[in-house]
């Protein structure tokens, strides 16, 4: 500790020395800069308009070049488009015009141009492993994307990513502190009219360009909308449009039309009959990789789901995500809404989820009596789901802290196989129909460029690269596993012996440079989908958006529920379908919600969801005084149960699932002990908890020739590392299970 502490100081003093140099050679420029550059200044203070004007036309086209990967392409973009690029320019002269409002115009001048470069910095960033460009709703995933970052940078550049940022901000601190001043009068009336006026031509401008079609304020594909419009532009509307406005001819006798419409259908539908179990998979990044046209494998990658598809209801799934946005696919699968109506870019799980319920299948099928459940093989808190889904209307919902997190893939997300055990403990959970939704996660980039597989089940050949082909090749190994995890699946409901609906689908396509010109469909926002049952149900065969397929299915098993599937039931293939699903779900999530009566308030009330069905439970606790550690014993640990001790957090050590340890504590009489199940992070966020036990310190006993039992615990600590708040899983050994040290009573 003293060699390292000796270590850090010396750093600290090169680093000290480093900005004592730079400083005095800024000191130095700056008052060198005074004379020299006194004729340059007033030249450039004078032209300073037209200046601006002509580093935003460059920053802008560094901007595209750095997302478009390719100065040639935003050459070809810039002469392209010419409005486009000259409206975008002139969002950026804008920001320009804040300049005159300091003396430190150049400090100023270089902190806007930072701003607008790292933003083309980190969109072009995103689209090397991603094809869904950088949004504003992505600020919204800052903590979900600063947890799983380490899984898609190597080490030495994620500290070179973070060193850059620091030597940025180091650079303009200095810069605050020693570049010139501007030395006239600043002339404010002048200054501030600038400021003024501008944004009003700036507002004008965009009316107009809105008005010629020369913009557009709604982003079928938001990649391509990018490319079309530019990313200032598009970045920003993004930023700012969120939500959905008022369609036009909203009114209540719209919305009771629509609504009468498709509750007389409904009357006339059975919807007493008796209910299979029905089960929603959403498989991670999965998609019909023999429709690469160039790519070649040593057999048939996904057998299982090819022949599933031959056997029972399948077709083309339409998402509405390329590379990303798990929870958008998920949103629409659930809910039947459609996201073309939201923001572009939104999550609906950031954004309007948070903060009211939303009507769903799950809300559906739990009025007509089924148990909802919802499992995912992820941290409970990513997108949010530990929050939105009690908004959607899941009685449960199993994350990865009450999962074996030991098998795990090269990149480390978690198989997809545990899901199998997972879904039947939710079905033996209850005694009536269950809903299941579970989401996947073994498909999940980044894809590793070096060669990882050393004897890989499918090879995988055609690629451009060798880099690119290892890519390809572990990613189809992985949806080789998912494969099979549909097949054991499908046998285990079969064997469970009870009636069951299962459909299985793709979020999205991998973040892998697919192109249209790449797959044969030659559209790159579709996947796959089958519907399994046991019940002998019709083959159909058709494309579905994602946003029916929830409907499609109750339709199947005869049931005919709920506000949005009713609707596509009914309307699918009519006229006005879109227009009028637009209406629809504006009025229940936005609107004064006359789809449910005159009193204009929902019915879906938040559920009190319970996080995990199986929940710690403690059996003993066990106090070693002399080694100043504490054992519990009990069932369902997992590496995400931490100890408390009258309420405060234990630096817990995972054993087993039956055991863990406390380091460096003594328990005192009437101690109470708990387990809970905490979320990934510093905020130790408890997700739920077991039982409470008391400790009631050992009667001393007097001194007999039998051998004490807790002898066995004198060499079993050899793995003396613990486990933080995380999910890293450490293992040791248990002690011998002894009432000799200390026990508990259940309270």
């Amino acid at each position: 500790m003293k060699k390292f502490l000796q270590k850090v100081k010396a750093c600290g003093a090169v680093v000290k020395r480093f900005i004592g140099r730079c400083a005095a050679v800024l000191k130095k420029w700056s008052e060198g800069c005074s004379s020299r550059m006194e004729k340059p200044v007033a030249i450039a203070n004078r032209f300073s308009l037209v200046l601006h004007a002509a580093m935003s036309a460059g920053i802008y086209f560094i901007m595209e070049a750095m997302s478009r990967h390719s100065a040639l392409e935003a050459w070809n973009f810039m002469t392209g488009s010419p409005k486009v690029f000259a409206y975008n320019t002139f969002m950026i002269f804008m920001t320009f015009m804040l300049v005159y409002l300091f003396r430190r115009r150049i400090f100023v001048r270089l902190l806007i141009t930072a701003f607008w470069i790292y933003l083309g910095y980190m969109n072009g960033t995103i689209l090397s492993s991603r094809v869904t460009p950088f949004t504003g709703q992505d600020l919204h995933l800052i903590t979900d994307a600063l947890d799983v970052v380490g899984l898609y940078m190597s080490p030495l550049k994620l500290i070179t990513q973070v060193g850059g940022v620091v030597l940025a901000i180091l650079v303009l601190i200095l810069l605050w502190k020693f570049a010139p001043k501007y030395q006239k009068k600043i002339k404010w009336p002048l200054s501030i009219a600038g400021v003024i006026i501008v944004p009003v031509l700036f507002a004008g401008s965009t009316k107009l360009c809105l008005e010629q079609r020369v913009l557009s304020t709604y982003f079928g594909n938001i990649a391509f909308a990018y490319q079309d419009y530019g990313l200032p532009y598009c970045f920003f509307c993004s930023l700012l449009a969120t939500g959905m406005s008022e369609p036009y001819d909203y009114s209540k006798d719209t919305i009771d039309k629509i609504v009468e419409d498709d509750k007389q259908t409904a009357l006339s539908e059975d919807n007493d009959t008796e209910k299979p179990n029905i089960l929603m998979l959403q498989l991670e990044t999965f998609f019909d990789p023999t429709t690469v046209e160039w790519l070649e494998f040593s057999e048939d990658p996904i057998p299982n789901f090819h022949r599933l598809m031959q056997e029972y209801s399948s077709g083309a799934y339409k998402v509405p995500s390329v590379g990303a946005g798990t929870a958008n696919t998920e949103f629409e699968s659930i809910t039947g809404m459609n996201l073309r109506y939201f923001g572009p870019g939104e999550y609906p799980y950031k954004t309007i989820l948070k903060k009211t319920t939303c009507e769903s299948v799950a809300y559906d099928l739990r009025n007509l009596g089924y148990a909802t459940h919802a499992i995912h093989n992820n941290k409970a808190t990513f997108y949010s789901r530990a929050d939105v889904f009690k908004n959607l209307g899941f009685d449960t919902y199993t994350s990865k802290e009450y999962m074996d997190v030991s098998n795990t893939t090269a990149n480390g997300w978690l198989k997809d196989e545990i899901l199998v055990d997972q879904i039947l403990d939710n079905l033996k959970s209850t005694a009536r129909q269950d809903f299941i939704y579970t989401i996947s996660v073994q498909g999940h980039g980044e894809y590793p460029t070096e060669k990882v597989l050393e004897d890989p089940a499918i090879k995988v050949t055609g690629a451009a690269t060798e880099e690119k082909n290892n890519q390809w090749e572990y990613y189809v190994n992985q949806l080789h596993e998912m494969d099979q995890f549909v097949a054991d699946l499908i046998d285990a409901l079969d064997n469970f012996g009870e009636k069951y609906v299962l459909v299985m689908y793709g979020d999205h396509l991998p973040t892998l440079g697919l192109t249209v010109e790449d797959v044969t469909n030659r559209y790159l926002f579709d996947t796959s989908y089958v519907i399994v049952d046991n019940m002998g149900l019709e083959k159909v065969d058709q494309t579905l958006c994602s946003y029916q397929i929830a409907a499609e299915v109750l339709d199947k098993v005869n049931i005919h529920t709920g506000t949005m599937m009713q609707y596509h039931q009914n309307r699918r293939k009519t006229k006005w379908y879109l227009q009028d699903m637009e209406l629809l779900q504006y009025d229940l999530l936005y609107g004064k919600k006359y789809a449910y009566g005159d009193d204009g308030t929902t019915p879906f009330e938040t559920i009190d969801m319970q996080m995990g069905i199986h929940q710690p439970e403690i059996t003993r606790v066990i106090s070693l005084p002399d080694e100043n550690k504490v054992y519990v014993f009990g069932s369902n640990f997992t590496t995400a149960s931490k100890i408390y001790i009258n309420d405060e957090w234990q630096n817990t050590k995972f054993i087993s699932n039956h055991v863990l340890q406390v380091k460096k504590v003594k328990l005192t009489e009437d101690a109470l002990v708990s387990v809970k199940q905490l979320a990934p992070g510093k905020a130790k966020r408890v997700l739920s908890e077991g039982n409470t036990m008391m400790y009631v310190a050992p009667v001393a006993e007097e001194e007999t020739g039998e051998t004490n039992e807790s002898g066995d615990t004198t060499d079993m600590e050899e793995n003396d590392g613990t486990t933080d708040t995380g999910s890293e899983e450490t293992t040791g050994t248990a002690p011998a299970d002894s009432e000799a040290e200390g026990t508990g009573a259940a309270q």
